[in-house]
């Protein structure tokens, strides 16, 4: 008897899901968000009322209604629903673009120096935000690199995300995001 192979797309939003279910209850809702939110502010030391941190909140927020309004009323959401809820997300842009909206204020807080990319210590906290921790997804530094400059620029961060939502390679640099996926 034959396996079925997983969705590719399904494997990356297990993994999103399990990273944004944050206190691991078996559901998403907004406190996990807001947990995340507040990571990213405190590993990156920065004051919640600085203009990144607020757009941050707001994309988040965003992000946080769009799928509220994907998954027809629900106010916290399963792994089913989540994935529902994003996949309609991520190809609904007639609101907001969950897929660059977000990435776009995760990149400005990452960029703590403000040089519009982004370096290995900054990536090393990013990972720390999402938990991750093996020792090995500092790696996906090099293949999220693009252009081997030794930095991750916007384009090639926004690109990562498209990636993510989009790519079935699990392979690909922007499967990369939440730890690798495959072996």
């Amino acid at each position: 008897m034959a396996t079925a192979t997983a969705d590719p797309i399904t494997v990356k939003l297990d993994r999103l899901f399990d990273s944004t279910d944050t206190d691991g209850d078996g559901y998403v809702d907004w406190s996990d968000h807001q947990r995340i939110v507040d990571r990213y502010l405190s590993t990156y030391e920065i004051d919640k009322s600085d203009r990144r941190a607020q757009a941050l909140l707001i994309s988040y927020r965003m992000q946080w209604g769009e799928l509220l309004r994907h998954a027809d009323g629900a106010d916290r959401l399963s792994r089913e629903e989540y994935h529902l809820a994003t996949r309609a997300v991520s190809v609904d842009t007639s609101r907001f673009n969950m897929v660059e909206g977000v990435p776009h204020a995760v990149f400005d807080i990452m960029d703590v120096d403000g040089d519009n990319v982004i370096g290995r210590s900054e990536f090393k906290k990013y990972l720390d935000v999402w938990g991750i921790t093996d020792p090995s997804a500092l790696d996906a530094f090099n293949e999220l690199d693009l252009d081997g400059d030794g930095e991750i620029s916007r384009q090639e961060f926004i690109r990562a995300a498209r990636e993510f939502f989009y790519s079935p390679d699990l392979d690909a640099a922007g499967s990369l995001l939440f730890g690798r996926l495959s072996s």
